[in-house]
């Protein structure tokens, strides 16, 4: 999940609090592998909260939990408004290397 965000740098303080706050209610969630909170290094007005889950269903039971709708969907709201979960097709890390993984969507038939 990507999440990118508009942000003024005179409210740089209280988003950055904000998003820790969701960050660590999203972390706290069966499933969730990595979540980072990241600002753009050429524009300090562009801010991103990006999560990585062992699936899309445990995404999705994520952010129906009470802590996650409490702390992390009111900064969700302020997000601007494009796709944000996204399946990870190719990866790779030190430990498991390159990994190639087939798309979990059905085929359109279109």
């Amino acid at each position: 999940m990507v999440t990118r965000y508009v942000v003024p740098q005179e409210n740089a303080a209280e988003f950055a609090e904000q998003a820790r706050t969701a960050l660590d209610a999203l972390r706290a969630r069966p499933g969730c592998r990595a979540a980072v909170v990241g600002r753009a290094a050429d524009d300090p007005t562009l801010w991103t909260l990006t999560t990585r889950w062992e699936s899309v269903g445990q995404y999705r039971r994520a952010l129906s939990s009470y802590e996650v709708k409490l702390h992390a969907v009111p900064l969700m709201y302020r997000a601007v408004d494009e796709p944000t979960a996204f399946e990870e097709l190719l990866a790779w890390d030190p430990r498991d290397g390159l990994v190639e993984t087939e798309p979990a969507r059905a085929a359109d038939d279109r």
